[in-house]
Parts: structure tokens; C-alpha cells; sequence
């Protein structure tokens, strides 16, 4: 499959007045240059003429939730039948992002009140979001921080970066920290390998996160430098955003890739969409297609309550129906969990379908994805290890540190650069025992 189409070539054409070539559609800052921002611009690419009543809503919603479409994810676009395409539902703007439900909020996760330093985020005990940058390569309309969308003004300095640093280092129990935004990968490389580096440095900073949306809708974002400077930062996870299986092509196939073969672990976090993905074979068939692509689905999250985001949402059911098509009917990897992000700060909270139907003290009675109802008898004889909760005083041997692969033995333990042994003497030896007798 090619991987530069004509409808691409075409468009690329329509959009320059000089001649445009494979490399410029594929360079990342070309695409960027080029992102659709005007509604004018979007009708004359795609040959999309709309009424002047419906032009006069869309407008209006422009003044409140701009637009921003890479050229690359316009050409996804199916304009035979535009307006039930899940590529156009996620990216051109509906005059229903204005209705504001009685129940919508503006920071609906609490993001701001948990921020007890500039960009971070600090909800759970041992993690912390890191947001790096507002900006992204495309306003995503079902967009959880949509206050904060085309905050052009957010790119932050070195000095609003420390300020985020200076809070992770001061604080050992943070552990993992996801860089977040926007979109971390907007970043030039040369000032998100400055930020890798200050949080390598950082001791008790064990696991670096990134969450983008580039290998979705600017997959050219994902390149051999990119990669490599990623490289020298590891452990380092990436989390990405695919929503409905047309959003994978040749070129995002190729990006997950790169990011794969350079050893980086990936992950999905998919958003149940009204009319983009609310169907359990859209997302059984999304789910296959990213673990094939070396991507593990990681959460599929309830749409949230942030204004202008009734029209995407689903009823809990609906989300709950769909993991009941995926559990025992496919790969447990490739299952995600579903997650409500509970409003006000809470956190995520999973929902599964219920399997266990029932227990007692000496057995659980369960079900399984065909309905096939079973027990598991409990052990009849158990006793935990005695703890008395004083996790601060605790002298149990709880073994926690990295085992010893192997203890060497014979010559081999001469040869051994970590053992300090220098010779080798029978136990028989008399000259030794005589040693120890006097």
C-alpha cells in the first residue's frame, strides 16, 4: 500500500503554489505550516460546499473551539459520506460542542485544583502528570482539556520547565512521571531531550511516560532522530490515541514501527465516541489491529464531562456491552480496561462487566463471557504471615531485591570479574587444617 496517495498529492498541490513533493508532504513542519485552520480552506480541499445557515453555526463555534487539521488527516477524510466519517466527526467542528449540559464543566478531572506547581498535576501518590505544552497538531473535538485547546501562549520556557523539575525532585515518592499536554512531541527534539535529561538525573524518577497523538494524525512526527534521542532516555513508554480503525494506515503503521523496533513499549488509550467507535465490532476490530501493530490497548476510556462533549457521549451500558464482545472473545492483551475518569479529581475508576456472581466463606460462585456458571473453592486451610500494619518498623524478610541470577562455582568463579574469589582449595586440604587448629 503506498504510503504517499494521489488524493494526497493532490491536495499537497492544492495547498502551495510551488510544486510539492513526496518529502514535503512527509516532513512533519511542513504539515504543521500547512494545517487547516480556516472553514474556507477546509471546503475548497475536500470540494465541500456547506449551507450558508449551517457555515453561520459552524462559525460560531470556531470563535470558541478553534480549528486545527493536518493535511495528513484531512486526506482520511471520506467525502462521499462526510458527515458519518469517524476521521471528520473527531476533527471538523459541530455546532453541538456550544451545547453545554447542566451537568458539563470546564475542568471536569480537577486538573488545576491537583496542580501544586506549574504544569504538574500531582493526583496519584507516586506519579504526576507533566504538561509540557498545550499545543497540538490538531484540535481533537472530543478533547477533554478543550479550555486550554489553541493556547497558543503555553509553549513553556526553561524556567516554567524547572519549576515542574524542581517539584518532581523534591518529592521522592513520585516515581513515574508522563509528560502530557497538548502533545509532548510538538516539542523540538533538542528541548524534549533537555527535559528526558533533567528527569533521567532525578533518582527516584523510575519510568517516563509520553502521551501523543502524532502516530495518529501526523505519523511523519515519528522519525529515526526522533526515535534515537528517545533511545537514550529509556526506560521510556509511549501512549498513544487511535479511536477507530481507519485511523491506522500505511503511515501510522510505519511510525508504530519505528517506535517499536526502537524498543520504546507503546499503549492506546481509545475514547468511547458516539457515532465514531460506540459498536463492539468497530473496537474489536481496532483492538486486533493495534496489537498487530505491536500496540497494547491500554485504557478505553467513558468521555468525559468537559463542556461542549454531549453529543459524543455514551450511556455506561454501551461501554460495558463492548467489553463484554472483547473478554473470552479475544486475546486477554488485547482486551483494554474501561475506565470512567471520575469527575472532580477521582482518578480513573474501572468498570467490567460482573463475573462474580456470589460468594460465602468456603466458596465463589462465578461466570464466564458465555455464561457458563461455575464455583472455585476456597482453601480450606490459610494463614497469612503475621503483619501489624507498622510498615515504617517492618523486619520481615520480604525479599524485595533483585534476585542473584546464579551463584558461579569452579573455575568459572576464578574467571568472574565480580567475584572476588583467588583460588580454589579442597576441603581435605591439611595445610588448611592445620591453619585452623592453631
Amino acid at each position: 500500500m503506498p504510503i504517499y496517495s494521489s488524493r494526497q498529492q493532490n491536495l499537497a498541490e492544492q495547498m502551495s503554489e510551488e510544486p510539492v513533493s513526496m518529502s514535503n508532504w512527509k516532513d512533519w513542519r511542513w504539515q504543521l505550516k500547512n494545517s487547516i485552520q480556516r472553514l474556507e480552506t477546509f471546503e475548497n480541499l475536500l470540494g465541500i460546499r456547506f449551507q450558508e445557515k449551517e457555515r453561520k453555526k459552524i462559525d460560531l463555534t470556531l470563535k470558541r473551539f478553534p480549528l486545527s487539521i493536518t493535511p495528513y488527516y484531512l486526506s482520511l477524510i471520506d467525502t462521499s459520506d462526510y458527515k458519518n466519517d469517524p476521521v471528520y466527526l473527531q476533527a471538523f467542528p459541530s455546532p453541538a460542542e456550544l451545547e453545554i449540559g447542566k451537568n458539563d464543566m470546564v475542568d471536569p478531572l480537577a486538573e488545576d485544583k491537583d496542580s501544586p506547581a506549574k504544569g504538574i498535576t500531582h493526583r496519584y501518590p507516586d506519579r504526576v502528570l507533566f504538561h509540557v505544552s498545550n499545543v497540538c497538531s490538531m484540535y481533537c473535538r472530543h478533547c477533554t482539556r478543550k479550555r486550554k485547546v489553541g493556547d497558543v501562549d503555553f509553549i513553556p520556557d526553561q524556567n516554567q520547565i524547572r519549576e515542574g523539575l524542581d517539584y518532581i525532585r523534591n518529592n521522592p515518592v513520585i516515581r513515574d512521571v508522563l509528560l502530557s499536554g497538548g502533545d509532548p512531541l510538538m516539542l523540538p527534539d533538542h528541548y524534549l531531550d533537555w527535559i528526558l535529561t533533567e528527569l533521567r538525573q532525578i533518582e527516584h524518577v523510575e519510568i517516563i511516560r509520553i502521551g501523543s497523538r502524532m502516530p495518529v494524525v501526523l505519523p511523519y512526527r515519528i522519525n529515526d532522530d526522533l526515535v534515537k534521542m528517545l533511545q537514550k532516555h529509556q526506560p521510556v513508554w509511549l501512549n498513544t490515541h487511535f479511536n477507530h480503525p481507519r485511523e491506522i494506515t500505511a503511515s501510522s503503521r510505519q511510525a508504530l514501527r519505528l517506535l517499536a523496533d526502537g524498543g520504546i513499549p507503546l499503549g492506546n488509550q481509545s475514547v468511547l465516541l458516539a457515532g465514531v467507535n460506540d459498536c463492539p465490532r468497530i473496537m474489536r476490530s481496532l483492538v486486533h489491529k493495534l496489537v498487530e501493530n505491536r500496540v497494547r490497548p491500554y485504557y478505553l476510556y467513558q468521555c468525559d464531562l468537559s463542556e461542549g462533549l454531549s453529543h459524543f457521549r455514551t450511556p455506561v451500558g454501551k461501554g460495558v456491552e463492548i467489553m463484554e464482545s472483547l473478554i473470552g472473545h479475544t486475546s486477554g492483551f488485547s482486551v483494554p480496561t474501561y475506565v470512567i475518569d471520575a469527575p472532580g479529581g477521582g482518578g480513573k475508576i474501572p468498570l467490567t462487566p460482573n463475573y462474580l456472581i456470589s460468594l460465602s466463606t468456603n466458596k465463589v460462585v462465578l461466570r464466564n463471557y458465555e455464561g457458563v456458571i461455575t464455583t472455585y473453592q476456597e482453601p480450606e486451610k490459610y494463614e497469612s504471615n503475621f503483619c501489624d500494619r507498622k510498615c515504617d518498623e517492618c523486619h520481615l524478610q520480604l525479599k524485595l531485591e533483585d534476585a542473584d541470577e546464579y551463584c558461579s562455582t569452579g573455575i568459572e568463579r576464578l574467571l568472574a570479574d565480580y567475584d572476588k574469589t583467588i583460588s580454589l582449595t579442597p576441603i581435605d586440604n591439611d595445610r588448611f587444617e592445620r591453619r585452623n587448629n592453631d
